[in-house]
């Protein structure tokens, strides 16, 4: 089978972006001919951007730009159309560097459209107001005036709305998302979605043994404020109160940096935070080793969060929020706790249940690693999206005989 992934980044910097890599590479291994368009951009400097064919990136005003119109992008996924003649075309993100024009070129190719975040139903992709709550409204209007856009912020959205429209249900055959959370949030406004497939992380050696030493909790993923990272801080200094040897590490990078670092300071555990920088994902394996407990402390309904998957397959307990993709992989109970974003006082709370406690940090780690391998492994993942590349190509059969 000849299979074209499309996705704005080719770099491995991100959950979505690794898991397009991980796809290319087991189809290839499996011998299927394979190939990523992406764009050229770079979101971390020294991580190069791995796809086939790339277009133009840009950041800041000209991925405005970009994010609208990439003529780069249509021009050059037509032309690999044309050479590669895929079989099926796997769509995944386009909405913010390859732009809606890309979908003028997918009406006469099986196309399955892969939602892997909220992009379609919110032009700030978070469904989240300014005030941190959870937003129930339909994208409009109603983003100027809640304050989630200003006026140039608008007159984009609408551009993208309008060519999306255009040539949207000519390019889908089918339509899937990474979660039932999202199938839910896009199916409360009017998006058709035919399937789910939960994201899958690669089966790993199994930890057969907690590390010795003081209880340790990891975050992994960019250091963004919608990422609550700084709850995560915040709640390390009060469960210290009761675990004095309780220690932090942070993998990964963003604005919010030095900001997390001031505050560890001002909360008087700056010795006990380690701040690692972005990792690769055999360092990241190799830090994460010593962990009692992996958190997801994101404040906005994360998709899917590809972290916790992760954070299990090493055998660990998770504390994720209680929203969004997350509340789906969290067992409660079982493979860990989950607490509301923000929620400071609860999240210390759930850290000092599990690391005061280190048979039960054990239990839920070897839960977390059956619940992983049963569900959230990438073989599951991989087998799910070959039986959706079949079911997107009947369906395009029935569509062109209708």
């Amino acid at each position: 089978m000849r299979v074209l992934i499309v996705n704005d980044l080719g770099t491995d910097t991100g959950g979505a972006e690794r898991v397009s890599l991980s796809l290319r590479e087991r189809l290839r291994a499996d011998g299927h001919e394979a190939m990523l368009f992406a764009s050229s951009f770079q979101p971390v400097a020294d991580v190069p951007v791995d796809a086939d064919v790339k277009c133009r990136g840009a950041s800041g005003h000209s991925q405005s730009v970009l994010s609208v119109m990439n003529l780069s992008a249509m021009r050059g996924l037509d032309r690999v159309l044309n050479s590669f003649r895929p079989e099926i075309v796997h769509l995944r993100m386009f909405q913010w560097q390859l732009s809606p024009l890309v979908l003028r070129c997918l009406a006469n190719w099986p196309c399955l459209v892969h939602v892997v975040n909220y992009d379609l139903i919110c032009p700030i992709n978070t469904k989240t107001l300014p005030n941190g709550q959870p937003c129930t409204q339909r994208a409009g209007r109603v983003c100027l005036r809640e304050g989630c856009l200003g006026i140039a912020g608008y007159s984009r959205f609408l551009a993208q709305r309008a060519i999306r429209s255009r040539y949207f249900e000519r390019a889908r055959d089918r339509l899937i998302t990474n979660s039932h959370w999202v199938r839910g949030r896009l199916s409360a406004e009017g998006v058709r979605v035919d399937g789910v497939v939960w994201n899958g992380v690669a089966i790993t050696p199994e930890r057969l043994e907690l590390c010795p030493g003081p209880p340790t909790i990891g975050y992994a993923g960019r250091l963004v404020p919608k990422k609550g990272v700084d709850t995560l801080v915040r709640a390390v200094a009060i469960a210290r109160e009761q675990v004095p040897d309780l220690s932090l590490l942070i993998a990964g990078e963003g604005e919010s940096r030095q900001e997390l670092q001031r505050l560890a300071m001002t909360l008087g555990i700056e010795d006990s935070v380690g701040f690692l920088g972005h990792l690769s994902k055999a360092d990241m394996d190799r830090e994460f080793e010593r962990l009692w407990v992996q958190a997801a402390p994101s404040l906005w309904e994360e998709p899917f969060g590809l972290v916790a998957a992760e954070g299990m397959m090493r055998s660990t307990a998770v504390i994720t929020t209680n929203t969004g993709g997350l509340s789906e992989q969290n067992i409660v109970d079982k493979t860990g706790y989950t607490a509301p974003p923000g929620a400071v006082d609860q999240w210390a709370e759930a850290i000092v249940r599990i690391v005061s406690d280190r048979e039960r940090a054990v239990k839920f780690g070897r839960n977390a690693r059956e619940h992983a391998e049963r569900n959230l492994s990438f073989d599951a993942f991989y087998k799910g999206i070959l039986d959706q590349y079949e079911l997107t190509i009947q369906a395009k059969v029935a569509r062109a005989g209708g």
